[in-house]
């Protein structure tokens, strides 16, 4: 019974970060039992953790958030910070050896930074000219590093030992409004990037929910959608089953 009680406990959405795993849409593949997870019961408890996080903070600012901000401005704000992080996936993309979306990552910041109105607006899309992501976890997979066990971090969410590691240089080699010298600034930055990325995720709440143990939901979906990432979304056939209940998903 405590161990029933603590899944339904744990159907609500795991904080934002966790939730923003959801968006990519990755189905839990059929040998999702066969994850190496040794750090387990820390895990639950961070995910606990942040799911109180979230209930008690994060959905009730997205919800207002949400409330108040009509569609466009919203999209201009996740425009805004999408185009913040450039610099960033500009370098992961030289340092991967990847030429040529290193050049299209600098025609969408300055196209975007420019006509885009600092990028509030993707006109580089419409251009032509499609949004990738890198960073330095994704970097070390390319460079060989092992992912190493899979890690549910205060706050920040689902990662692995590697992707741990590589978000340390995101601290000294990042956006303009990312000064972990200036608290104000670091707060404001990460707190309305955070609700807003929260108040486009509030209408999965309801597939979370209905998840027997949310917790390997959200593990199977963050594993797969990196390895997605890393692979520039060139990924394995994927299974019977994963597809049967991608299909489920979208008829919900």
């Amino acid at each position: 019974m405590p161990r029933l009680t603590s899944i339904r406990r744990l159907r609500r959405p795991a904080g934002v970060l966790l939730a923003v795993l959801v968006l990519a849409g990755s189905p839990i593949s059929a040998g999702a039992q066969a994850t190496s997870d040794p750090l387990q019961p820390f895990n639950r408890a961070m995910f606990t953790f942040n799911d109180a996080v979230d209930r008690a903070l994060i959905r009730p600012l997205a919800v207002g958030y949400r409330a108040i901000l009509p569609q466009q401005m919203r999209d201009g704000v996740n425009n805004f910070f999408n185009n913040l992080r450039a610099p960033t996936t500009l370098l992961n993309d030289l340092l991967q050896g990847k030429p040529k979306r290193a050049q299209q990552t600098i025609d969408r910041f300055l196209v975007n930074s420019t006509l885009g109105l600092l990028g509030f607006v993707d006109i580089a899309s419409r251009l032509g000219f499609p949004a990738h992501h890198e960073d330095y976890g994704q970097t070390l997979a390319v460079w060989g590093i092992p992912s190493g066990p899979y890690l549910v971090l205060p706050l920040l969410g689902p990662s692995t030992a590697r992707d741990a590691l590589g978000k340390v240089p995101e601290f000294y080699i990042a956006d303009p409004l990312w000064k972990p010298d200036d608290t104000a600034v670091t707060v404001a930055r990460f707190g309305l990037r955070a609700v807003d990325i929260r108040s486009r995720l509030l209408d999965i709440d309801r597939i979370v929910q209905m998840q027997v143990d949310p917790y390997l939901f959200f593990r199977e979906t963050y594993l797969q959608n990196r390895q997605r990432s890393i692979v520039d979304g060139v990924m394995p056939e994927r299974t019977e089953a994963s597809d049967d209940l991608e299909q489920q998903l979208l008829d919900d």
